[in-house]
């Protein structure tokens, strides 16, 4: 079971940029498929993106072209960088990791980290 630590959240101004960082301890991070995930309140948690064991990528629409996901297998650490914010983008964001095939569902992710708060000002 691996166990996963998000950083980096915080408070920025609508066209501001941050850097989520998650880091992976207590299984093999290179086995398992990273995704990303985020929960404003009131909504349901909803899919943002996820990168694959070679490094394939996916993303909801709403963020293509303003955010990335890699991942640096030697660090154990899966990173979300993320452009041009939007007061939309206020949310909790979590990392989370599954093994099989790479899924853009919360349900078939079985380890989550604790979340970092995005807060986005207009």
């Amino acid at each position: 079971q691996v166990q996963l630590v998000e950083s980096g959240g915080g408070l920025v101004q609508a066209g501001g940029s941050l850097r989520l960082s998650c880091i992976a301890s207590g299984g093999t991070f290179s086995t398992y498929h990273m995704g990303w995930f985020r929960q404003a309140p009131g909504k349901e948690r909803e899919f943002v993106c996820a990168i694959s064991l070679s490094g394939g990528t996916f993303y909801v629409d709403s963020v293509k072209g303003r955010f990335t996901i890699s991942r640096d297998n030697a660090k154990n650490t899966v990173y979300l960088q993320m452009n041009s914010l939007k007061p939309e983008d206020t949310a909790v964001y979590y990392c989370a990791a599954r093994w099989g095939m790479m899924s853009t569902s919360s349900l078939e992710y079985g380890n989550w980290g604790q979340g970092t708060q995005v807060t986005v000002s207009s």
